[in-house]
């Protein structure tokens, strides 16, 4: 493949931090946890620094230039001209790298850089399974075909997929944060699990009014209203519900008013995508949907 000229000339590889170093770092001012098995971590930890590695030499071997980032680290000034991503981990590192991509700019390539070996996958009994391993659900290739994809993928091979992500607006009295785009799922609760979350649902509908828009005088339009009058039928259809059938609010300029306001006491409010909801069914030992 040398001969050849790579799609992908700038790559940022990824790095995630283990659960070694992690807590490494907190013994050293006392502050880890006691009830650890350090033994299991270091074994992870350096089958993912092997992994590390590999990358690294077989990087090397390509016309390519790449730079190595820590997971932590990561920032959106490191993407400038990059051409590919690559995630060295598991899936919670894929997770983080696609906060920071937008949207069809920069492939991301996944590397399980810890699987669950052969032995542990045909085991029928959890106690023979390390659980700090890497599933590896949204990685392609792992530490034992590095090699190969980094031959395969560098030189225009493999398919690329689309995902779609999730993205949530948060508005306060004076503000409006608009968070990273989720490729999982976003959880929307109190800060302690413990507690009971507090909040309103209800549908958002544009206030032509509020706006200072005139109607379009198209051909469809007669036809749209139809539809949207049957549909807020639908929507205030329950008029024995004594709660108030519309509030105003704005976001990004646009005067919207909330039909069928409710208010819950709830533990949260948890919203996937088909990757998020895919993947929590899996962690809980069900079947994807």
């Amino acid at each position: 493949m040398s001969y050849l000229s790579p799609r992908y000339k700038k790559l940022l590889v990824v790095i995630k931090q283990t659960a070694f170093e992690e807590y490494s770092q907190l013994r050293l001012y006392g502050k880890a946890p006691k009830a650890l098995r350090w033994k299991r971590l270091e074994a992870r930890y350096k089958d993912h620094k092997k992994c590390v590695n590999k990358v690294i030499d077989a990087l090397s071997k390509h016309n390519v230039t790449f730079n190595c980032i820590g997971r932590v680290g990561l920032d959106r000034q490191h993407l400038s001209d990059v051409d590919l991503m690559v995630a060295v981990g598991g899936d919670g590192t894929c997770l983080t790298c696609a906060h920071f991509l937008d949207n069809g700019s920069i492939p991301l390539l996944g590397i399980n850089s810890d699987p669950l070996t052969v032995e542990e996958m045909a085991s029928t009994t959890t106690k023979q399974t390390d659980e700090r391993r890497s599933h590896g659900a949204l990685c392609a290739y792992t530490s034992n075909n590095i090699e190969t994809a980094f031959e395969h993928v560098l030189y225009g091979g493999g398919n690329l997929c689309n995902r779609t992500r999730i993205q949530c607006t948060v508005k306060s009295t004076f503000s409006e944060t608009r968070l990273c785009p989720a490729l999982n799922d976003l959880l929307i609760s109190h800060p302690s699990p413990a507690s009971v979350s507090r909040f309103g649902m209800g549908f958002l509908v544009p206030n032509v009014e509020g706006n200072g828009v005139e109607p379009s005088m198209d051909e469809n339009y007669e036809s749209n209203q139809e539809e949207e009058h049957n549909l807020s039928e639908v929507l205030t259809s329950r008029k024995d519900d004594p709660t108030p059938q519309a509030y105003r609010t704005r976001f990004g300029g646009t005067s919207y008013e909330i039909k069928q306001n409710v208010n819950v006491w709830s533990s949260g409010l948890w919203v996937s995508t088909a990757t998020g909801s895919t993947a929590a069914m899996v962690s809980a030992g069900g079947q994807p949907l």
